[in-house]
Formats: C-alpha cells, structure tokens, sequence
C-alpha cells in the first residue's frame, strides 16, 4: 500500500466534503475527485480508478441508501477496490452487507463521529487501503446485544477486546489501547474465538471477518 493514497470522496454535505478533503490532503493523501451524489462517485471511480473510496451512506437524491448501494455496486465490478463507508447512525443490516461485498478484503464501516477522531479516522482509511478490515466499534456491541445469548460466556475484558479486534487492529494495537501485554491480548483472542466456536486464525483480518461471520 503507498503511502500517499489516492482517494475519491463521495458526501453531499459541502462543508463536510472540504473538511474531509482538507483533512486527508494534510495526512499526504490526494483527493481525485470530490463529488457529491451516487452516480458522481461511480464516474469518479471509473475515471481516476482510485486506491480507496470514502463514501457516505445516504446521498441524493432519495437520501437513502445511495452512497452504500454505489459501494456495494463498485464492490461488485472491481472486487479488490477498498471502500470506507461513513454513516450518520447505526444500521446494522448496511454494515453486514458492506462486509459481504467483493472479495472480503479491503471494506470498512465507520460512525461519522469517528472522522471527529482524526487520528483514529486516517489509521483506519489506511487499514482499509492495505486490504483490512474495520467496524466501528458502536456497530460491535450493537451486534453483541443482538446476539446476547452465545457470547453470555465472555468476560468484560474480552468482550473488550473483540471490539477492538473488530476495529482491525493488531494484537500489539489491542495491548496498547488496553495497557496489557501481547501475550495477554493473544490469550483473550484465543479464548474468545474457542468460546465462539471458531477456528484460530494467525491473520488479523481473517481474524475480523471469523468474528464478524459469527456476529452477524
């Protein structure tokens, strides 16, 4: 993956498009293009056959799920051509069927209140862009309350680091973020996946998409 990634932006919301575009420009990247409805982006990607794409969820001119349907359409023609969708709430049912788009690599789903996280926000653009694989983490335990039942048997602490394993994140990230050792974040991944009834998996992103597979 370069480093300075190539990216097309798809929002509606002007200030937003120029915040985002000014905020990626100063983390190095390019904004090819910048547009602001579903059919723009498909043109968009087509043209200037982008590293990433940045999309909203809904977009003119229904306002509904434009942007999404356009990723999921994208994902469908160029199958290893990573998307980043962004979407004002929760909708578990966009993410599950973001994450079963192309070929299971590259596609993220984040809150727009992440972006306000900015560090957080280019990190996980570029995980995206390195073929990974990110959930916001409000999305995880949304789906862990639907699926109350089959993960009663996880400790707090685990459950935490399924979050974050959700996230796309390394062991070494998930013991930073939780001040603990790698070891320990290896032996909670390991318990976690035992308790779900899933194979162990070396790869961090066969590692999200086992976990996310189980969730949704």
């Amino acid at each position: 993956m370069p480093s300075a990634l190539r990216v097309v932006l798809a929002e509606d919301g002007v200030l937003l498009r120029e915040g985002l575009t000014a905020l990626l420009e100063r983390f190095g990247h390019q904004v090819v293009a910048a547009v602001g409805d579903a059919t723009a982006l498909r043109e968009a990607v087509a043209a200037h056959e982008p590293d990433v794409v940045v999309t909203d969820v809904r977009m003119p001119p229904g306002f509904q799920d434009e942007g999404l349907r356009a990723a999921i359409a994208l994902r469908a023609e160029r199958p290893t051509l990573p998307v980043l969708v962004l979407s004002q709430y929760v909708q578990r049912e966009y993410a599950a069927e973001l994450l079963d788009t192309g070929d299971g690599t590259g596609v993220g789903y984040l809150l727009k209140d992440r972006v306000g996280q900015v560090e957080e926000f280019v990190a996980a653009l570029a995980r995206v862009a390195g073929g990974g694989t990110v959930v916001d983490p409000e999305v995880v335990r949304q789906l862990l309350r639907r699926r109350r039942d089959p993960l009663a048997a996880l400790t707090p602490r685990e459950r935490e680091v399924l979050a974050l394993v959700a996230e796309g994140r390394s062991n070494a990230a998930v013991a930073r973020e939780l001040t603990v050792t790698e070891a320990a974040v290896g032996k909670h991944i390991g318990n976690i996946l035992a308790k779900l009834g899933l194979p162990p998996a070396e790869d961090t992103h066969r590692r999200v998409l086992a976990v996310l597979t189980y969730l949704r």
